[in-house]
């Protein structure tokens, strides 16, 4: 990307540039975003919608910044103003960005704007100032005297540095609007390890590294039973399979005997479209490109349609926002209304299912397999390469000896072999 960057910096043959007047300022060296998306396109031989794509790539990654819109990190097919930045903020430099340089930033723009911080930077700045505050003086000492050398460059080059600096943070520490989210929970550490305590506990038994395979692992002992056991649709499930149905919605989902039990359970419910319905989304966004718009108009006749045979109830917003993006229908345009409906699900008929008397029933039909006894008794084998090594030992040792009858050591070799227990990797 940077060799592309540099190419296109080219006098010659680069991106056309020129000065522009922004405001009351003069920026030198001004690019227009039709211009960028028209050099990529030419550069590449691809069309503009590829050619837009690489540019926002650059625009992201901070090799290109916007003049105006800056908080949008995108790059515009017209004619709206952006600059080439700086190698020394390129992340080839991989300079570590410090909370302590962002806070003398803020210092810095704190005092040339004399207070007057969009909205996202004076959360950053209060939040720095009130985490930061044993080191304050010390950020807006660094900060004056940044300020002060800053005001001796000339006003051109004066108001460039300041727009590359605020490019680089705003690809670092971007502001939270509604074109770009980013969200930092912090989460106390007594809180994470519990979760993973707690996740380890549940989940422990049913970690092949941790429990042996019940009755025994097929690819150890050549005994399939385990996977007729676990086959996707078999009748009578495992208890320990049965058991991960408990942990949560997705785990039941996420098993096709299981989804298969919860069917039973809507169906005497009479609920059965919701899970239909959620099915029908999974299967438009994972099917095949050809039928997609096909699957998505018979999946809105048969549920969302006024009339429809297996209507579902979601709410209005939801109702509209899907049947306003199925006028183009893609993969996710059903995101929405399966998301409404899978919590649904979760909040509601997962919990009645757990009491149900088909999981009871089902509970009471799981098989529960035992270890086998000669799977206790085996050992794991030597590898074939550290028997291929020791060969290779008995063979330098019986040639370091002298001379020896070819026949013999070969006889000896596989009278050894037969003598090992046989056991199988």
């Amino acid at each position: 990307m940077e060799s592309v960057v540099l190419e296109m910096q080219d006098p010659k043959t680069g991106v056309k540039s020129q000065t522009q007047r922004l405001v009351i300022t003069t920026i030198p060296h001004a690019i227009t975003g039709e211009d960028i998306v028209e050099w990529i396109a030419n550069r590449f031989k691809i069309d503009a919608a590829e050619a837009r794509a690489m540019g926002t790539m650059m625009v992201a990654f901070g090799y290109i910044y916007p003049l105006q819109d800056h908080k949008r990190l995108i790059l515009k097919p017209d004619t709206s103003l952006y600059r080439f930045q700086t190698p020394y903020f390129w992340p080839a430099q991989q300079w570590p960005v410090e909370d302590t340089d962002y806070a003398i930033y803020l210092a810095k723009r704190n005092i040339r704007k004399k207070g007057l911080l969009e909205l996202h930077e004076q959360e950053q700045y209060n939040n720095l100032h009130k985490w930061m505050n044993h080191k304050w003086d010390f950020i807006v000492m660094q900060a004056k005297e940044q300020y002060r050398a800053g005001k001796e460059r000339k006003k051109p080059d004066r108001v460039v540095f300041d727009c590359q600096e605020r490019a680089y943070w705003v690809v670092h520490r971007p502001p939270v609007n509604n074109y770009y989210i980013l969200i930092l929970p912090r989460v106390k550490s007594s809180v994470s390890i519990g979760a993973l305590v707690k996740y380890t506990t549940t989940y422990k038994q049913h970690d092949p590294f941790l429990y042996p395979c019940l009755p025994s692992n097929p690819w150890l002992t050549d005994d399939v039973t385990y996977w007729h056991l676990n086959m996707p649709n078999v009748e009578n499930p495992t208890k320990m399979r049965v058991e991960r149905w408990t942990f949560s919605f997705g785990e039941l989902l996420s098993d096709p005997r299981g989804r298969a039990d919860f069917r039973l359970f809507l169906k005497k419910e009479f609920s059965g479209e919701n899970l239909a319905f959620w099915e029908a989304c999974e299967d438009l966004k994972w099917g095949a490109a050809a039928t997609m718009q096909e699957k998505a108009q018979q999946i809105y006749k048969t549920f969302l349609a006024r009339g429809a045979p297996r209507w579902i109830n979601i709410d209005g917003k939801t109702m509209e926002i899907t049947v306003k993006g199925l006028s183009h229908p893609h993969r996710y345009v059903l995101d929405a209304a399966q998301t409404h409906i899978y919590m649904l699900m979760k909040k509601d008929s997962y919990g009645r299912y757990l009491k149900s008397p088909v999981f009871k029933e089902t509970q009471k039909k799981a098989v529960a397999p035992e270890l086998e006894q000669n799977a206790k008794k085996r050992r794991p084998s030597l590898s074939p390469i550290i028997l291929r090594q020791q060969e290779e030992e008995q063979k330098a040792k019986l040639a370091a000896s002298g001379p020896v009858d070819i026949t013999q050591v070969m006889s000896k070799l596989a009278q050894k072999k037969a003598t090992e227990p046989e056991q199988k990797t």
